[in-house]
């Protein structure tokens, strides 16, 4: 890779190696895909969290993610903030689940994308939330 084409994929990226104490932040940060060809990318954590809108108790959820780039691609270390900021925040899973979808579409623009949340269980029931877009028809379905 020639050195203009390497510091253009870094152009944007301005969470990932800041020499900064990392925050949680609401800010889904970009690389440009170089591949003409359909792939899909997976990431998953175990770590989110969030809060019952009602009585403030943590939910804790296993987050996958799957998408097929278009023009641009998730920068993982500003995902995992994104993630973060959502530690104290009162939501629906239901909520949460589309929020993160939308939030992934308006950043990457990406051929598909879907997102599944799985919550630990919670007074008896595990709740499980799969969120999808398709760029050929610009609908969520759910």
């Amino acid at each position: 890779m020639s050195k203009s084409r390497k510091t253009n994929d870094l152009a944007d990226l301005t969470l990932l190696g800041s020499g900064r104490a990392a925050k949680p932040v609401r800010k889904l940060e970009t690389f440009p895909n170089r591949a003409k060809r359909d792939y899909t990318v997976t990431l998953t954590t175990d770590e989110f969290t969030c809060v019952c809108p009602m009585t403030g108790q943590p939910d804790f959820a296993k987050i996958t993610i799957e998408y097929v780039p278009d023009k641009k691609i998730v920068e993982s270390k500003s995902l995992k903030l994104y993630f973060w900021s959502f530690r104290n925040e009162g939501v629906f899973h239901e909520h949460v689940t589309n929020i993160i979808l939308d939030d992934l579409v308006a950043a990457l623009s990406p051929r598909r994308c879907k997102v599944t949340a799985e919550f630990a269980v919670r007074g008896g029931i595990a709740i499980t939330v799969d969120a999808q877009y398709l760029k050929s028809n610009k609908k969520t379905s759910r």
